[in-house]
């Protein structure tokens, strides 16, 4: 009848569309680019912090942190701090795995940090403690402020994103301190390669991350560049 080739002709039409949306490729949106590439920059970033669990066997197994200097891992502490207050969602909302990867690294520099003072001598260990006494100090001032004087996400971002740079500079070019120590004993022991080949594809991922959706104090390009200069040392 008239009515059933109708509605033959009627679900044909739509079975047809279906199958067609169905084969379609199917388009990714910046904010599914940007979470698989951040996700991918927390996993590279987790290698990153990790990478010094051999040096700090080696303290451990020798009972002493001899010529390692600590500037890397006060750097990265003081870097990682300023970067979990960036990613708040008072002061930059979404941001939530720059938050995540971040909170893990302020723990696990903590534990190195506790790692060194154990085995450090008492002038050493006294240095490191009132550096992390500063840095601590600092953060607490800074959150005060940003928090309570800046009135806007706009504002808060811009605050703290100027402090991130500053510091992201700070935590590349740490490992150049033991620079000196490298050319005068001709050995890259002080200098571990994979914490500087880890650094860089760290630089990459967040990098990218940044440019997808674009953020300009995650996407400044001065701090991943500076880590480069590093790698021909290794």
């Amino acid at each position: 009848s008239a009515s059933n080739f109708s509605f033959k002709t009627h679900f044909s039409c739509r079975f047809l569309v279906v199958l067609r949306s169905s084969s379609a490729p199917a388009m990714v949106s910046a904010d599914d680019a940007r979470t698989l590439v951040g996700v991918l920059g927390n996993i590279i970033s987790l290698f990153l912090f990790l990478s010094p669990v051999p040096t700090f066997v080696q303290i451990w197994k020798k009972g002493s942190v001899e010529q390692y200097s600590a500037a890397p891992y006060l750097a990265t502490l003081l870097n990682c701090m300023v970067w979990t207050l960036y990613g708040v969602p008072m002061v930059h909302p979404h941001s939530t795995l720059v938050v995540t990867i971040n909170g893990t690294g302020t723990a696990i520099e903590l534990a190195y940090i506790i790692l060194f003072l154990i085995y450090s001598d008492p002038q050493k260990r006294l240095r490191v403690l009132l550096f992390v006494l500063v840095e601590f100090i600092f953060i607490s001032v800074l959150t005060v402020l940003v928090l309570t004087l800046a009135h806007t996400p706009k504002e808060r971002s811009m605050i703290v994103g100027i402090v991130c740079i500053a510091f992201n500079v700070m935590m590349y070019a740490s490992p150049l301190t033991v620079m000196k120590l490298v050319i005068y004993t001709k050995s890259v022991e002080y200098m571990p390669f994979f914490l500087s080949f880890a650094s860089f594809a760290n630089g990459l991922a967040w990098t990218a991350y940044a440019l997808i959706r674009f953020d300009p104090f995650i996407a400044v390009i001065i701090p991943h560049i500076l880590l480069s200069f590093s790698l021909p040392s290794f």
